[in-house]
């Protein structure tokens, strides 16, 4: 298990309070569309990678499924678990390093779960800036671990089985990029620097690593980690539908299937 990565100290502050932020709010809406797109099924089993605190783990449970969460973040694992309805459990595992083998029916990673969050300080720093490159000398650079994370979803896929992966997209977070945001084009990573507040209101400045896509990036990086695509689409937390990719929705949704060959 890696530790140290720059999302934990976030999380670990966030606690609950994650759930505050309007991107929570879609999750049946979110669900619903997933449980048709996927074909899921009552009884099929569903890896939720990056479950943070395992909303969309407990709508997929409700429904029926057997779920297993993970995230990186520990304080998340324990959230996801407290109160969490029968068949989801919840580990705490690192999405880059997926132990899983032909287990899952479908796999999901959701609003940045994992997806996106592998680059770190490495990531920006090499470009010149004045972050701080100290940390996890795992830390991936942009796209590296992301290639790890999905080849990890398609080696927990059984054959046949589907994948629904969200990233931010690059053509968004370059048409409003905001004064708090320094967006390296070379790796396509954004790097804000904000604050997040807890249960009690405390706040804590955070610097926030996203590796933001284009769709044909997302196409190549699913190929090469050995997912057949099926589509990707343009959506917004709480909004998902089958829409053709456009510059004007800040997510994209990958539907990709292991192929029964291999």
């Amino acid at each position: 298990m890696t530790s140290g990565h720059w999302f934990e100290p976030l999380a670990d502050h966030l606690g609950s309070a994650y759930l505050r932020y309007s991107f929570t709010k879609g999750t049946d809406q979110e669900v619903a569309f997933l449980l048709e797109t996927l074909g899921l099924r009552p009884g099929q089993r569903i890896l939720d990678v990056g479950c943070g605190p395992g909303r969309h783990a407990h709508a997929l449970a409700r429904a029926g499924l057997e779920v297993v969460g993970v995230d990186i973040s520990q304080r998340f694992v324990d959230l996801a678990g407290h109160d969490a309805p029968p068949r989801a459990t919840f580990r705490r595992l690192d999405a880059r390093r997926l132990p899983f083998r032909a287990e899952f029916d479908a796999v999901i990673s959701l609003c940045q779960g994992a997806f996106g969050l592998s680059a770190g300080p490495a990531a920006t720093s090499a470009v010149g800036g004045d972050e701080d490159p100290a940390g996890d000398a795992d830390e991936d650079r942009a796209g590296d671990g992301d290639g790890a994370v999905l080849a990890g979803i398609a080696r927990a896929l059984r054959p046949g089985g589907l994948a629904a992966v969200t990233a931010f997209s690059a053509y968004f977070q370059v048409r409003w990029l905001e004064d708090s945001d320094r967006f390296d084009a070379d790796g396509g990573v954004n790097h804000e620097r904000t604050e997040v507040r807890d249960e009690a209101g405390r706040s804590m400045p955070a610097d926030l690593w996203t590796t933001c896509y284009t769709p044909r990036e997302l196409r190549l990086l699913a190929e090469r980690s050995g997912l057949q695509v099926r589509a990707v689409w343009s959506v917004e937390p709480g909004r998902y539908a089958a829409v053709p990719p456009t510059i004007e929705s800040p997510e994209f949704l990958l539907v990709a299937e292991r192929s029964r060959g291999n």
